[in-house]
């Protein structure tokens, strides 16, 4: 018996001792951290890159503010000539205006992305994400359409740069069809002093064309919107939409305008029907950077390609 507890007593010691010495672990380089008013900062080495709002009673959840490497935001909230008729326009968000011919896209709209809740929070040194649930309820019939499952995720990259994945699971709770549309699925508003108009930004997509002019309504595996956020008109900093391979119709087209507005239109040239109880997968990719290459862009879009 005395030698059982000898045993027993030094092996408490020896794991005490091991446990000792690794001593407190160091905080995570990448956080997920959750804020009053049902909200979520990420965070890369203690400074915010983004953060994500999804009070129930909004329309929509949305990203604001997206902070580029030299501190200074890269999205606004609301088109600069038109905030009456684009107030929908909030920064980064998901939505759709045709979903059995309900509009989820426009604030007039009678369609509501309700949160539900806060699922997962992950932190790490490599990475960091938030999972939420989230309902698309048509207001006027009070029927619910769609649950969505919402993974944002922020991976930290060289020279200041991240790539912030939004990964979308939406279970049809009735046979659903996304209407022919250029409003769906992803939105993105850049801060004013990026657009090509206001600005002197530059849009640019994996096919080689540059501004509206060859840009829009066009297919790509990207497209990417730089300008000047600095005196320093040499260092440009800026957003590039990754579409994911598996997403329908890819590469899908792309809605892109001069004056600071780009978003990926997953069901523009055809509708996407998704039956009672089935699953659709949408992923996108913002890759937030310094002045990169088109070559650089290319090589990002074809590591979030591979991804799962």
């Amino acid at each position: 018996m005395k030698s059982l507890l000898k045993f027993i007593s030094g092996l408490f010691l020896a794991v005490f001792a091991v446990t000792s010495e690794a001593g407190p672990k160091p905080a995570p380089s990448v956080q997920a951290t959750p804020l009053p008013y049902h909200q979520v900062s990420f965070e890369v080495h203690g400074r915010e890159l983004t953060r994500a709002h999804f009070r129930p009673e909004l329309k929509r959840p949305f990203l604001y503010p997206v902070i580029g490497p030299s501190g200074r935001t890269l999205t606004r909230m609301g088109h600069p000539h038109d905030p009456v008729t684009h107030s929908h326009h909030n920064s980064v968000w998901l939505a759709h205006a045709k979903v059995n011919g309900v509009d989820f896209w426009s604030d007039g709209g009678k369609g509501r992305i309700v949160h539900q809740r806060l699922e997962k929070l992950t932190d790490g040194d490599d990475a960091a994400s938030a999972t939420t649930f989230n309902v698309w309820i048509d207001e006027a019939k009070q029927q619910t359409l769609l649950a969505e499952r919402r993974r944002i995720t922020v991976v930290p990259k060289e020279e200041g740069a991240a790539l912030i994945v939004i990964d979308c699971q939406l279970e049809a709770k009735t046979d659903v069809i996304f209407g022919k549309t250029p409003f769906g699925f992803l939105g993105v508003r850049m801060a004013k002093n990026i657009g090509v108009r206001d600005g002197g930004g530059t849009i640019r997509n994996s096919a080689g064309g540059v501004n509206e002019k060859e840009v829009l309504w066009k297919p790509a595996k990207w497209v990417d919107y730089s300008g000047a956020v600095t005196r320093d008109v040499k260092r440009r900093e800026g957003i590039a939409i990754f579409d994911h391979p598996h997403n329908p119709n890819h590469p899908c087209i792309f809605h892109v305008r001069d004056d600071g507005w780009m978003g990926a239109s997953f069901s523009f040239a055809a509708p996407v029907e998704l039956a009672n109880g089935k699953t659709l997968r949408l992923r996108y990719g913002l890759y937030v950077h310094d002045t990169l290459s088109t070559d650089a862009l290319e090589s990002c879009w074809r590591e979030f390609a591979k991804s799962d």
